[in-house]
């Protein structure tokens, strides 16, 4: 696996997106630090702007580094949860205007998978997650049944779970305001 993990790194590295499986079901990603690449995954989803994609990190190390504001009840949500768990943080920082909402909030998820923490860990950047699919269209329940013109589109596609049928779905996603109130999004 580590020489996967470099080969999309070096595409990362470089500005592409990749297409790879998460902890959830398959998505499309980049550095999410380069507003450019997130603009050509807004582009090839064919997804209006105005709905912001979430972020992948490795760590609640790296998750301090991308909101500026972390209530006490997220951490112990995130220690304790045993399926991925995407959750809204109100004051997003240090990544391009792009990718944060119009309220200033960021989507993160701290990743359990090997594949994805170890890039994650690599690349010392978050990545975006958003589904491989055209906007509008159903998630992928695999490789398989990812449209060409995704396939296509991306610089790069991790060679890792290729033929799994996924019973993955999305992440929970939750949206914890500044008092710790939690709204249940999905």
């Amino acid at each position: 696996m580590k020489e996967i993990v470099f080969e999309a790194l070096s595409v990362l590295k470089k500005g592409g997106i990749i297409l790879y499986p998460t902890d959830t079901i398959w998505g499309l990603g980049c550095d999410a630090t380069n507003e450019s690449a997130v603009a050509s995954i807004y582009a090839i989803k064919q997804r209006d702007k105005s709905k912001r994609m979430l972020i992948l990190v490795d760590s609640v190390e790296m998750l301090e580094k991308y909101t500026s504001f972390v209530p006490d009840i997220a951490y112990k949500l995130i220690e304790v949860t045993d399926k991925p768990l995407t959750i809204i943080y109100p004051k997003a920082r240090n990544l391009p205007k792009n990718l944060i909402a119009t309220d200033g909030s960021i989507g993160i998820r701290v990743v359990k998978n090997e594949f994805c923490q170890a890039l994650i860990t690599e690349l010392k950047n978050p990545i975006t997650s958003t589904s491989a699919n055209l906007a509008g269209q159903t998630s992928p329940l695999g490789f398989f049944s990812i449209s060409n013109e995704i396939k296509m589109a991306a610089d790069y596609i991790v060679p890792l779970h290729l033929e799994e049928f996924s019973t993955s779905k999305s992440s929970d996603i939750i949206r914890v305001d500044k008092n710790g109130q939690i709204e249940i999004l999905r």
